[in-house]
């Protein structure tokens, strides 16, 4: 029996919070707590009567600390879940320090001013001495590991799918299929087609932040950065089909980098249509992806949340969307001294998942992992203390849950490699 809260309440929030509701015997109560409680309220009564978990509503403004720290000394949870945007991952974890409750989240920190001079200076030093310059790592949470350590309580860091199952598989890999392993490859394929010119699969703000980013790898101790969208590979997806992917930056790298300290070469790709490209880099070119306010006939706007209200919500995307995604990693290594190649996927299709809980398969890929890592916690299944990303405790039961409620996974021994 334990009382949950979940900050947020957008597309991957309402996939979480459906499949909270499914396992109602360890997610006996929760509170679903946004800036906007009106949407609460819309989602827990859709809710109400297809679960016996006791659903309350709150509004906060997860910015401001001292509310968040209102609303958890009011509902007193075991666990706060937070789905709402990487910005407020150090309000929301500075408030469960304050309180003493165990924390999780799905994405890490990037800030929401990436013009702020003070930000800017400890940004500026960690491009210098890292070697990559994406607006998020994880540094800044990973800041509170002795914090979270000495108060006795866990912080489980990304928690979706990548980040978070895709470093499942790392660890179930390396527990299950390899002695050292020398490459991982993360592929992210979404094969749907929502029929619209142009729309982000998540919220566009952090999406098209990601994507314009320069593109970098691990490879044998250290960081190698290239220009945004700079190489590019074709791979025939299992249930998808042949597909473009870019590499990008992702999060996941630099802890793997950490855990998995042996291997000699980490990279992200995603998949990416040329309609896709084509729009973002004409936003780009006029300004549209800026993060710098300016100032609108006497009002002062942020060019890309500007265009976040101009594009469809991914939320809205779940009964146009149609066809599969498929997410995994690709390894080679070694075992028992021989050389090895080992694929561990899940395709999961847009349809089948706006049926079950009315979202794309964006969303419900990144949304299922967050309940299964709440689950994990509060059933004692990982009870290290600290602040720790998912492939640093035991896989196993994380990849059963998975399995259980929606992303089996499938394996290949046998897979064709990217060059």
């Amino acid at each position: 029996m334990s009382k949950v809260l979940i900050i947020g309440c957008g597309g991957v929030a309402s996939v979480a919070i459906h499949k909270c509701c499914q396992v109602p015997e360890v997610f006996t109560d929760i509170c679903i707590a946004s800036r906007t409680k009106s949407k609460c309220d819309k989602l827990a009564a859709e809710l109400v009567p297809k679960t016996t978990t006791n659903i309350t509503t709150a509004q906060v403004d997860a910015d401001h600390v001292d509310e968040v720290i209102a609303l958890i000394k009011s509902y007193q949870p075991d666990l706060v879940m937070n789905i709402a945007l990487p910005y407020q991952d150090l309000t929301i974890m500075d408030a469960c320090l304050a309180c003493g409750v165990n924390y999780m989240d799905t994405a890490n920190y990037e800030p929401e001013n990436t013009d702020d001079p003070a930000w800017r200076a400890i940004y500026e030093k960690r491009c210098k001495e890292a070697g990559f310059s994406a607006y998020f790592d994880y540094s800044w949470q990973w800041a509170y590991a002795k914090k979270f350590e000495e108060a006795g309580l866990t912080a489980l860091l990304g928690s979706g799918f990548d980040p978070g199952v895709t470093q499942a598989y790392c660890a179930y890999a390396k527990k299950h299929e390899f002695d050292t392993i020398d490459t991982i490859d993360i592929l992210d394929c979404n094969g749907g087609d929502h029929g619209y010119a142009f729309a982000t699969n998540f919220n566009p703000e952090i999406n098209l932040r990601e994507v314009s980013a320069p593109g970098s790898y691990w490879e044998n101790g250290h960081w190698v950065e290239i220009p945004a969208m700079s190489i590019k590979r074709e791979y025939d997806f299992d249930k998808v089909g042949q597909k473009d992917m870019y590499l990008l930056h992702h999060e996941e790298i630099e802890s793997l980098a950490k855990n998995i300290p042996e291997a000699k070469r980490i990279r992200f790709f995603m998949t990416f249509g040329q309609s896709y490209l084509d729009h973002m880099r004409c936003l780009e070119d006029v300004g549209m992806l800026s993060t710098t306010p300016i100032n609108f006939n006497g009002q002062e706007i942020v060019p890309i949340q500007f265009l976040k209200a101009l594009l469809p919500d991914p939320a809205s995307l779940g009964p146009r969307t149609k066809g599969k995604t498929n997410i995994g990693c690709i390894f080679t290594g070694k075992k028992d001294g021989k050389e090895k190649t080992y694929y561990i996927y899940n395709v999961c299709d847009h349809q089948e998942c706006y049926k079950e809980v009315g979202s794309q398969a964006i969303s419900y890929t990144t949304g299922v992992p967050a309940m299964c890592g709440a689950l994990m916690l509060l059933t004692g299944k990982w009870t290290t203390k600290g602040v720790h990303t998912v492939e640093e405790f035991d896989p196993d039961p994380y990849l059963d849950a998975l399995d259980k409620y929606g992303l089996p996974r499938s394996e290949s021994h046998s897979p064709a490699l990217v060059d």
